[in-house]
C-alpha cells in the first residue's frame, strides 16, 4: 500500500498531494492573513509536521455550513453571507489537523489540534492564492471534495513557508 501525503506551501499558497514522491494533484489555497506561527490565539497558520486527525462532513452537500465541526443544516449562499457577515465560514468538509512536534505544534499553547486548525471549504467569493484565513487552510469547495476522497485520518501533512 502506498502512502499519500500533503505538502502545503505558505509562500506559494498551494497544496500538493504526493504519493511515493510523485505529485498526484495540486490546488490553490489560502492560509492565514497574519502569516505563519504556532502560538494559540495568533491567527497564524502553524508550520511543521502534522497529520489529519479527523475527516468530517462525508456526504454533506457542497456549501454545507459547519459550526463546532457539526453541520448546521444551512447551505451557504451569498445572501446568508450578507446576513451573517461576522462568521468565519467553514464549509463543505473539514480535515482537522494535529501537530506531530511536541513543543512546536503539539501540546501547550502551540497545539494545532487545540487551536482547531483545519483544511476546510470557504465561500467561492473568497480569493485563493493569497493569505486571508484566521489560521486554517482554506480551499475551494469542489477541490476539497476531491481531496477528501483521496486522503483519510493519519495522512501526513507538512506545512512550510
Amino acid at each position: 500500500m502506498s502512502v499519500k501525503r500533503l505538502e502545503i506551501s505558505i509562500s506559494r499558497q498551494r497544496m500538493h498531494l504526493l504519493e511515493q514522491g510523485r505529485e498526484l494533484e495540486s490546488w490553490p489555497i489560502s492560509t492565514a492573513l497574519n502569516g505563519a506561527g504556532e502560538l494559540g490565539g495568533s491567527g497564524r497558520t502553524p508550520r511543521g509536521a502534522h497529520y489529519i486527525r479527523a475527516c468530517i462532513g462525508a456526504g454533506e452537500p457542497i456549501n454545507a455550513v459547519f459550526i463546532g465541526r457539526r453541520p448546521t443544516g444551512e447551505i451557504y449562499t451569498p445572501e446568508l453571507g450578507r446576513r451573517f457577515p461576522e462568521r468565519d465560514w467553514i464549509l463543505t468538509r473539514i480535515l482537522w489537523l494535529c501537530g506531530r512536534e511536541p513543543g512546536f505544534n503539539r501540546l501547550g499553547d502551540r497545539d494545532s489540534q487545540r487551536r482547531y486548525i483545519y483544511i476546510h471549504g470557504t465561500p467561492d467569493s473568497e480569493p485563493m492564492g493569497e493569505p486571508r484565513s484566521h489560521g486554517c487552510i482554506r480551499m475551494r469547495n469542489r477541490d476539497l471534495v476531491e481531496l477528501f476522497d483521496l486522503v483519510g485520518p493519519g495522512t501526513p501533512v507538512d506545512i512550510y513557508e
